[in-house]
């Protein structure tokens, strides 16, 4: 059997016939005899296996027989073979499979088309668009020199010059020419879209198929790169689980997500799950609280999927792959986060006069080694990242900024503030409300002067108040008015020798046993009365609740993606070399104290008759304490110089060889969407608590029990119905009904579609009437 005598399988076995010995032992049973170019391979002494030395097939197989017969072991059979035991493994299984003619070395060269069919029809597609070589090679994940090269062997224009002298032949052409009686399949599909439709375009208005329990036709579609995005098709359906998520699309439209990912993104290329589809399934995942990918694997994908008008939802990986797609590259991530929140502020004007800033640590629990930051939940420092979260007044979430490895608040304000001043414009004055973590009256004096108000708690000792600078004032709480004993004064604060004047209103509160406490807060609003003071700081809490409550129904603290990212090398941290001088020096100073305290007791207690003077006590205990005490002050004197010569902080680029953080953009945008979806539920429950009586303490609740509801959806007259079924009682239902009514006055339209969408609820009784 011919073989190339320069393969690796061969050259080995030359340099075994090129050995001294005759005879190479493989094992305690096997042996391989090699002479004159033949091969021979006994076992127990007998024959086994006879092959030309060139034969790496006959090599191979007589390996996998050996080991398949428990001659000898893979690694034994590694020099045999010619190849590591991995390989080895891999030739057994296709001996199996496919005898011995599968393990005949394949023929070596192209395979095809080198961007595969599907790729070429998708570069077909966007070249009768106009659309670059790079933008193709950014949409296929390739670089634009091998789209380049693909049109050239397709015989498409490289250029766009090209493509204006093929575009003028073409319009020249005789019409029985053949360049002219070959139109593109994508300008024939289209014409059998829609007339109306210019040819080339590849985000179809309109879907081809007829029935949406079978999308074909689509998917066929999006196969051939002529389709960006499946259209939505509805039809009746009765009993539907979780339909009552339909609910927060009219909000989830008016937040402008789908237009600013659509500015920002354009679309994802070829697909049959496109850019809308995507952003509309990660939404509807969380507010059913269906917290990551992986666990669409425990619901009916096929139910979901009717949810959004498709025949089916995405699986985890393609999922995996659209969130992979829109937070791979960081830059477009961070401008479509930009558009959301710029729009939420707009939408939002008046609720942006406080804003409450705090920090929040997801602790870490996987193998890379990531600095740690104190968890004040856990009381513990752990590996960990930080991030920062801007609140609006009513507790709604506005943006977050991912922080610096052991980054603080006081540290981190600054460039928060920034980030507000962006967004709000420079003629806005704001009270930003943070807790003790940001106190630096330095800082303080610098945001005022940059038209930011403070209201935060004093921090450090404080002289209390007396009793009768305290008098009373209702204030708003969430059991009615409240009492509260207020003092109000004015105070200078200082750090670092900056001097600052500052209102304080302080709150006094006695226990039940007698015992007082005062808490002490500041702020540079003069003009707001006491009670607002107290009231808006005490309203930090709310922000504290928020964490808690996206931990645990959004999961925010989960990982999106395995994996690290290069992190700043010159990031200054504590030196660990100053750090073990300063333990050895207090060690030191410790045994001089000791040492210290011995002579001066030996001093206290001597007795002047036997030694009257200090030199004759001197003399006396020279040896026990006089010597280690002044080897004792010499060696802390060293320390000292040698410390003073070691830096205190460092590049951790130094010290440390991988500095890596977890990988930012993909979390940072799945956080974005779970922000929305509690923004998108936040504004549920302000439309359901004018009709609600217990909205205060359970409207959330109310709102996710009808996110959850099942219900029927009917299209008619290009309406897409949804009735929900009754909720647990008959108020509850009212004002789930009276929702229903507010989101019908918005006259919104579902995404991709002409259907404009009505909300009812079924009445308690058994009709399933919808209520008007």
């Amino acid at each position: 059997m011919p073989t190339d005598p320069t393969s690796p399988a061969n050259r080995q076995l030359i340099l075994l016939a090129d050995e001294p010995s005759e005879t190479i032992t493989i094992s305690t049973a096997c042996s391989l005899r090699v002479q004159d170019g033949e091969c021979v391979v006994h076992v127990h002494g007998v024959p086994m296996f006879r092959y030309h030395a060139d034969d790496a097939t006959a090599a191979r197989l007589a390996a996998v027989q050996l080991y398949d017969l428990r001659h000898a072991t893979a690694v034994q059979l590694e020099r045999l073979a010619g190849c590591d035991k991995r390989n080895l493994f891999r030739a057994r299984q296709a001996w199996l499979d496919g005898g011995a003619q599968a393990l005949v070395p394949k023929k070596r060269g192209p395979k095809g088309p080198r961007l595969g069919a599907q790729r070429e029809r998708s570069i077909r597609a966007w070249q009768a668009q106009g659309v670059t070589a790079a933008e193709m090679g950014r949409r296929l994940g390739v670089h634009g020199a091998t789209v380049r090269n693909a049109l050239i062997r397709m015989g498409l224009p490289t250029s766009k010059r090209q493509a204006r002298q093929r575009q003028q032949a073409l319009l020249e052409a005789p019409a029985g020419d053949e360049i002219a009686a070959a139109p593109s399949e994508i300008e024939v599909e289209t014409e059998r879209a829609d007339a109306s439709v210019t040819v080339g375009e590849r985000w179809l208005p309109t879907s081809l198929d007829s029935d949406p329990d079978n999308r074909a036709i689509d998917r066929m579609l999006a196969y051939r790169g002529e389709l960006a995005d499946a259209a939505p098709l509805f039809k009746d359906r009765a009993g539907l689980s979780r339909v009552g998520v339909l609910l927060a699309v009219p909000l989830i439209v008016q937040s402008g997500v789908l237009e600013a990912a659509r500015e920002v993104y354009g679309d994802l290329g070829p697909a049959f799950y496109g850019l809308r589809t995507s952003l509309m399934t990660l939404l509807f995942l969380a507010l059913l609280r269906i917290k990551n990918p992986e666990s669409l694997k425990r619901h009916s994908p096929i139910e979901l999927g009717w949810l959004l008008g498709l025949d089916r939802v995405p699986e985890v990986k393609t999922m995996r792959r659209k969130l992979l797609y829109l937070g791979e590259d960081a830059a477009p991530t961070e401008a479509f986060l930009r558009a959301m929140v710029q729009r939420r502020v707009n939408a939002r004007q008046q609720a942006l006069g406080f804003l409450y800033v705090d920090g929040h640590v997801r602790v870490y629990t996987g193998k890379a080694d990531l600095p740690k930051a104190h968890v004040a939940r856990m009381r513990i420092s752990m590996p960990a990242t930080q991030e920062a979260w801007v609140n609006d007044a009513e507790g709604a979430p506005l943006f977050f900024v991912t922080q610096e490895a052991h980054g603080q608040l006081v540290s981190e304000l600054p460039g928060v503030l920034s980030e507000v001043r962006e967004l709000l414009g420079d003629k806005r004055r704001v009270t930003v409300v943070f807790d003790r973590g940001g106190w630096s009256p330095q800082l303080f004096a610098r945001m005022d002067a940059g038209g930011f108000d403070v209201l935060t708690y004093r921090k450090g000792k404080v002289q209390p108040l007396a009793a009768d600078c305290f008098a009373n004032f209702e204030v708003p709480g969430s059991r009615g008015r409240e009492q509260y004993e207020l003092a109000d004064t004015e105070v200078e604060v200082s750090s670092g020798g900056r001097r600052l004047r500052m209102r304080q209103v302080t709150r006094r509160t006695v226990g039940r046993k007698g015992g007082e406490h005062q808490t002490h807060i500041v702020t540079t609003r003069r003009d707001l009365p006491a009670e607002q003071v107290a009231w808006r700081m005490f309203e930090r809490w709310r922000q504290e609740n928020f964490f808690k409550y996206m931990r645990q129904q959004f999961a925010i603290d989960a990982l999106v993606q395995h994996g690290t990212e290069n992190a700043d090398d010159m990031r200054d941290v504590p030196n660990p070399a100053y750090n073990a001088v300063s333990k050895e020096l207090a060690d030191a100073r410790r045994e001089l104290r000791g040492l210290q305290a011995e002579y001066g007791d030996a001093l206290a207690t001597n007795d002047e008759k036997r030694r009257p003077t200090v030199r004759g006590l001197k003399i006396a205990t020279g040896t026990a304490i006089g010597k280690p005490l002044r080897a004792a002050q010499q060696r802390v004197d060293d320390l000292t110089a040698t410390r003073a010569q070691v830096p205190k902080r460092v590049p951790i680029g130094s010290i440390k060889d991988d500095v890596v953080r977890l990988a930012r953009s993909r979390k940072r945008l799945s956080d974005a969407l779970k922000m929305l979806a509690y923004q998108v539920e936040t504004d549920l429950v302000t439309l359901v608590a004018p009709h609600y009586a217990r909205a205060i303490h359970e409207g959330r609740p109310l709102v996710t029990s009808a996110l959850q509801s099942s219900g029927d959806i009917e299209v008619h007259d290009g309406e897409l119905r949804v009735t929900l079924a009754p909720q647990a009682s008959p108020h509850r239902t009212r004002a789930i009904a009276a929702l229903c009514a507010e989101l019908d006055a918005t006259e919104t339209q579902f995404p991709g579609t002409a259907l404009r969408l009505r909300f009812g609820i079924a009445e308690p009784d058994r009709d399933n009437s919808a209520v008007p």
